[in-house]
């Protein structure tokens, strides 16, 4: 399965005339109705990759965009697509995690070197096999959906060269266990709080940081209420976007393919636009007044892979997967 890279060209039977509904309507009125949902804001980079998405199968479907947890909250795309009241969602692969435990390969510290070897994983044969896991409960993968490296963002005007640096201090985190380990494994104090609201608790003082890539620091401006970018690079982040399996399978392959096609167009073009973001905005912050520095990552991943293989995750982890992942590095 690839993700990528653009598939075979579209047969000339996706002309106008034959783009058909489910049920073979030709109407358009009849287009097929396709929700997605994502947490991201309008202004983000995905959103607009989403909206190119939607323009994209214009002819073939009424695929509609709600950003912002404004249909699904945060952490219920998977369940609500279970339930068939989503048809598509973009997933964090921490919620796939809690259902299909061997995913939580994918959420665990310094595991992917960058976006390329993101990329290339979910290209090869461990890939194939992590969507073959999600299949079974009910969810087919479109992509992984690239945003960036996460960062630790702090208030404190403290100094963080190594995890012990961290002890003690309040890191907000996504709620859900993998999340929260994750903030154990580079050595802080995690706790859960909603996207929405990380904003106002760095400004009151409820919590002393939070970790995201440095275009989400710009999206949510928390740069206003921090002091500091500390460049841990302890996660390549990324999200799942997705679709029921049921609604995938009730397509035409026609439909699948334009589907594909569009997400793969899409995505690429905003892993691309990420990653350029990225090295733009570290000297944004640093005219912000932030202090942006990199800390003695040697140490950070050490002591974060230590305590993932020490895990109750690593038990879930198929036998020579994390060899197959680093190898996919050489």
């Amino acid at each position: 399965m690839t993700f990528f890279s653009h598939r075979t060209a579209l047969a000339a039977a996706l002309s106008a005339t034959a783009i058909i509904g489910f049920v073979g309507s030709a109407l358009a009125q009849d287009l097929p109705v396709l929700r997605l949902s994502s947490v991201v804001s309008d202004n983000d980079i995905r959103a607009e990759a989403f909206a190119e998405i939607s323009d994209a199968v214009s002819d073939m479907f009424d695929l509609q965009v709600f950003n912002g947890a404004t249909l699904v909250s945060q952490g219920a795309e998977l369940t609500s697509i279970q339930r068939g009241n989503l048809e598509l969602g973009l997933i964090a692969p921490q919620t796939l995690a809690e259902q299909v435990p061997a995913w939580s390969i994918v959420t665990s510290a310094y595991l992917f070197d960058d976006a390329a070897h993101l990329e290339a994983v979910f290209d090869s044969d461990v890939g194939a096999e992590l969507v073959a896991m999600a299949e079974e409960i009910g969810i087919h993968v479109l992509a992984p959906v690239y945003f960036g490296t996460r960062q630790v963002n702090l208030a404190p005007e403290i100094e963080v060269q190594t995890p012990e640096d961290l002890n003690g201090i309040t890191l907000r985190m996504p709620g859900g266990d993998a999340w929260q380990f994750l903030g154990t494994a580079i050595g802080a104090n995690p706790t859960p709080l909603a996207y929405a609201e990380v904003y106002t608790a760095l400004q009151t003082g409820a919590i002393d940081g939070q970790d995201n890539p440095l275009p989400n620091d710009y999206n949510m401006r928390f740069y206003e209420v921090t002091s500091q970018i500390v460049m841990t690079g302890h996660l390549i982040g990324f999200d799942v976007l997705a679709i029921g399996t049921e609604v995938w399978n009730g397509m035409t392959p026609e439909q699948q393919e334009a589907l594909q096609s569009a997400v793969d167009a899409a995505i690429a073009t905003s892993t691309e636009r990420h990653i350029a973001r990225e090295e733009e905005l570290v000297a944004f912050f640093q005219d912000e007044g932030l202090r942006v520095y990199e800390p003695n990552r040697a140490a950070f991943r050490e002591y974060a892979q230590q305590r993932y293989l020490e895990s109750e995750f690593a038990a879930s982890w198929p036998e020579g997967m994390l060899d197959a992942i680093n190898a996919l590095t050489e």
